[in-house]
């Protein structure tokens, strides 16, 4: 966004005090493009660790995994879904720095974010893809406890040469076996980001764990 419209929204009467948001990334292009290729390296990568190579403004209610992540994927054509009960200073942070539409079921949504204390939605609820378009689907952003203790899975599958050894701790209960039907949706189904305060990893649809 140019400085020109980041002073038009924040002079617009109404425009929730915009002049009291928090910034977001110091350099938003060249930022935003090193938090990009981390998120490929993570997706290339499934469960391998990544941590994030800038900082940015964090507002109440994310974390600063997920608000660079959010930063650097969500766009004006790209539909959020946020718990009802996140903090309005992260809604309206998501609206200036993003521009992207907040959608109130997570089915509607291209990014569905699940900060630290919130319940994730059931995989099968969120947008899965379509036959001839299995990439509009949904990717869960998804914030646990930690990624460096807890559930030790093991993963397989494209983009792991063996296996990859993953602990997370604050995954929901049955995760396993939601995880399981995501992959025999296949190639429908959701990709997933986990983060832990500065670290994030990805599993994609094709990602397996095992027993």
């Amino acid at each position: 966004m140019s400085s020109t419209q980041n002073s038009m929204q924040a002079s617009t009467p109404g425009s929730t005090s915009a002049t009291s948001l928090l910034p977001g990334f110091d350099n938003p292009v060249d930022d935003a493009q090193a938090v990009f290729r981390a998120t490929l390296e993570a997706f290339a990568h499934p469960g391998r660790m990544e941590s994030l190579p800038v900082t940015s403004g964090q507002p109440e209610g994310l974390s600063p995994a997920l608000t660079a992540l959010l930063l650097t994927l969500a766009d004006p054509d790209t539909p959020v879904w946020l718990p009802a009960n996140v903090p309005a200073a992260a809604r309206a942070f998501l609206r200036f720095h993003c521009g992207c539409p907040l959608v109130d079921a997570p089915g509607d949504a291209t990014f569905v974010c699940v900060p630290a204390g919130h319940a994730m939605p059931a995989l099968a609820d969120c947008a899965q893809g379509l036959p001839a378009y299995p990439d509009r689907s949904a990717t869960l952003i998804v914030e646990v406890d930690s990624l460096q203790d807890g559930d030790a899975l093991t993963l397989r599958g494209p983009g792991i040469e063996t296996t990859q050894a993953l602990q997370v701790r604050g995954l929901p209960a049955g995760f396993r076996q939601a995880w399981r039907a995501n992959n025999a949706r296949f190639p429908l189904g959701v990709d997933l980001l986990l983060a832990s305060g500065q670290q994030f990893c990805a599993m994609t649809r094709t990602t397996r764990v095992e027993d």
